[in-house]
């Protein structure tokens, strides 16, 4: 079964007018439905590969492909049709008075009746749970409102692939969890394509189907993130870190010697692992599992 890509990127080169050169022969697909991300620290070029497959950069080498058509022979509308780029800072996004009317913007722009753009600012703000928000002035938003109002813009004009900078920059733990859940939740549930650039790495290993590595404008790998943490020498030197929990259990391998199975990426794989070191007869059981274990040594006796 052959399988549809959302986005190609071939050969991808692109220097800046002072002279930096900022990709150097990147490769990168993503298939339809798939969630992927990009992971690099600051100036690795993820930024610079996202502006290039939205088309607001043009490649000086290789080429850009959406749903198998060259962005080149696209217009900016159907483009935008196709795929929706939520900026780092939702400040460079939001424009108009209200929330409303800012959401309600590019489908106006698409020459939609009034009755059609209001069903889509109603949906979009529902579907990242900002409904709430529609007769808010934008500068009453907090910076998470923000961000999830500058995505509902997006949303409303209905685009097959979402592609977001730095989408939790700036949020606290709380509000990057939640994040990753509404994006997650666009992709399980409405199936929408999800890339996002990032340098956090403790919440991908629940929510990315692949992952990016670059570095210095190049991909030094790509692949599921067990493939991508478990290649210790790579991630060093892309400058990055394992998430949390595998780096405890890492730790814990390389300098105690304990013999933990494979390499934990999130805390319930930790968990599992964890309990099978421990004897059973430590691991306390639930009360109604202890209950009916001292029913049956009653029964017997």
């Amino acid at each position: 079964m052959s399988r549809t890509l959302a986005v190609e990127a071939s050969g991808i080169g692109f220097t800046y007018q002072e002279g930096t050169r900022a990709l150097e022969s990147v490769d990168f697909w993503v298939e339809s439905g798939e969630f992927v991300a990009m992971l690099a620290s600051n100036g690795s070029g993820k930024t610079t590969l996202i502006k290039v497959l939205v088309g607001l950069l043009k490649p000086d080498q290789g080429t850009v492909k959406i749903y198998g058509q060259d962005i080149r022979r696209l217009s900016r509308r159907d483009l935008c049709r196709q795929v929706g780029l939520v900026l780092q800072n939702p400040v460079d996004q939001l424009f108009a008075a209200t929330v409303e009317e800012d959401v309600a913007y590019g489908p106006r722009n698409l020459g939609l009746s009034e009755a059609e753009v209001q069903l889509r600012v109603s949906e979009s703000l529902e579907s990242v749970t900002a409904a709430e928000l529609r007769c808010r002035a934008i500068h009453h938003l907090s910076f998470g409102e923000q961000k999830r109002v500058s995505m509902a813009g997006v949303l409303a004009m209905r685009p097959s692939t979402l592609i977001l900078d730095e989408p939790t920059a700036g949020l606290d733990p709380a509000g990057e969890a939640q994040m990753m859940r509404l994006l997650n939740r666009l992709n399980r549930e409405q199936g929408i394509t999800v890339i996002l650039a990032t340098h956090s790495v403790d919440l991908l290993p629940l929510f990315a189907d692949r992952i990016y590595v670059l570095q210095r404008g190049r991909v030094l790998k790509q692949g599921p993130a067990p493939e991508i943490f478990c290649d210790h020498e790579m991630i060093d030197q892309a400058c990055l870190r394992l998430p949390y929990i595998a780096a405890l259990l890492h730790k814990m391998k390389q300098t105690d010697g304990v013999r933990i199975n494979g390499l934990p990426l999130t805390i319930g794989e930790a968990r599992m692992r964890l309990l099978e070191l421990i004897p059973e007869d430590m691991i306390m059981k639930p009360a109604a599992e202890q209950d009916l274990g001292k029913t049956k040594s009653e029964s017997k006796e």
